[in-house]
């Protein structure tokens, strides 16, 4: 062109112009040549992205082309000799060559975007789940005893849970530990097995007095009870968590109550606890009326852990107690991770725990994974005392072949040889009680 000044979206038909043509973006050219984007062109040569061309040759993505030679991705091509994306689904000639590029550009922006996607989920749902496990009460355990020669108990985590008999919401201290059951979970296969350590079990109470088990929570808080536990068994705990009266009514009422199979001396006892529950959680007692296999909710379920003045006294209410427990997990791992999550968030007024976030959130992300093994009390073998000197209690017999036993069901250890100062304490019982 030798007039003119070129300008886009203007129409040219200058006769000293290429016959009439349109030079610029989104022109409409029926001249010779074309050189622009989006250009409708029915002439030879059309060079420009989505172009619509019935010419000899084009190239630019996006194209309508019905000649000849088409070279661009996404084409529609009905011609010999088509290069465009493998993926198309308008060829009717020969197989087309070019690797899709583009599609696999945003493939990977797709699966990168729904990682990020799940990684602020579950950044989200930590952030919540900490700011609800903030409402629990935390001690931090700062001297722990272990006895000289016993090691971490290789592949088990070791956890004690306590549930004390609290009347006004003491969960550290001037409180009875009523139940004392020893968690071990096995790393490798997740199965977690129990041994509930009878409350009047004479034993250590780590400053050389022998006292009832249960004594030692009451005076000392968890520390001193979980010293008494490592010193007394050769054990390596290390945390604990414990539980009072509401947590227990609070949690069974949260799944929908538990099935349990009620003896006809249990119903007036679990009425009769029920009462006495009733002043401390305040939840309306219910009245069991017959025995047999029925549907608890959680008053009744506390007030059935607590017996222990029916045929086999506290042995008896320590084996309820952990059917409770089994009950109670089996029903909330059955409903799934936000029910656990819900179990968590209403319990945590009634929790005291030495755990950190990150270990109670990575414990109840990961139950649906645990299996419940077997459960047993401890001592294996026990006598019951009543004297002056020892009181009202139960004396193992002896405690270093207890101690054996207790490592064979927990670790698997058979023919565990107890340390130094387990046989010490083990002979000491049996100077102070003759039950040998």
């Amino acid at each position: 062109m030798t007039e003119g000044t070129w300008n886009p979206g203007i129409n040219y038909s200058r006769q000293t112009g290429d016959n009439g043509q349109n030079y610029g973006p989104q022109q409409n050219y029926s001249g010779q040549t074309g050189y622009a984007p989006q250009q409708n062109y029915n002439g030879q040569n059309s060079y420009g992205p989505q172009q619509n061309y019935n010419g000899q040759n084009g190239y630019g993505p996006q194209q309508n082309y019905n000649g000849q030679s088409g070279f661009g991705p996404q084409q529609y091509y009905n011609g010999p000799g088509g290069y465009g994306d493998p993926q198309q689904q308008y060829y009717a000639g020969q197989p087309m060559h070019a690797a899709p590029v583009k599609k696999k550009k945003r493939k990977k922006k797709k699966i990168l975007f729904a990682v990020e996607l799940i990684v602020l989920l579950f950044l989200a749902m930590g952030l919540f789940a900490a700011v609800k496990l903030g409402k629990m009460d935390r001690v931090s355990l700062k001297n722990i005893l272990i006895n000289d020669g016993v090691g971490a108990q290789s592949g088990y985590r070791n956890i004690v849970i306590y549930g004390v008999d609290s009347r006004e919401g003491q969960l550290t201290k001037d409180s009875h530990s009523d139940t004392i059951v020893i968690c071990s979970i096995n790393k490798n296969t997740k199965e977690v097995k129990m041994v509930s350590v009878y409350r009047d079990t004479y034993l250590d109470n780590t400053n050389g007095e022998f006292r009832k088990a249960t004594e030692c929570y009451f005076f000392g808080g968890p520390e001193r009870s979980i010293n008494m536990l490592n010193k007394n068994l050769d054990l390596d705990i290390t945390d604990y968590v414990t539980v009072n009266f509401n947590a227990v009514v609070e949690a069974v009422d949260l799944i929908g109550g538990i099935d349990l199979d009620v003896t006809e001396e249990e119903i007036q006892w679990i009425n009769g606890y029920q009462e006495e529950n009733y002043a401390v959680t305040g939840a309306e007692p219910v009245l069991v009326t017959s025995a047999g296999y029925q549907h608890l909710n959680g008053t009744q379920t506390l007030a059935y852990c607590r017996i222990r003045y029916t045929d086999g006294y506290d042995f008896k209410r320590t084996e309820r107690q952990r059917t409770v427990l089994t009950k109670i997990f089996e029903k909330a791992k059955s409903q799934g991770v936000p029910t656990l999550l819900s179990l968590a968030d209403t319990m945590m007024p009634s929790i005291s725990t030495s755990l950190s976030n990150t270990e109670l959130i990575e414990l109840l992300t990961s139950m649906g994974s645990y299996t419940l093994g077997e459960n047993t009390g401890f001592p294996f073998d026990q006598y019951p005392i009543n004297d002056s000197y020892a009181g009202d209690c139960v004396v193992p017999v002896n405690l270093a072949n207890n101690v054996t036993k207790l490592h064979a069901f927990l670790f698997g250890e058979e023919n565990y040889v107890p340390s130094q100062t387990v046989q010490d304490i083990s002979n000491q019982i049996i100077y102070n009680t003759g039950v040998q």
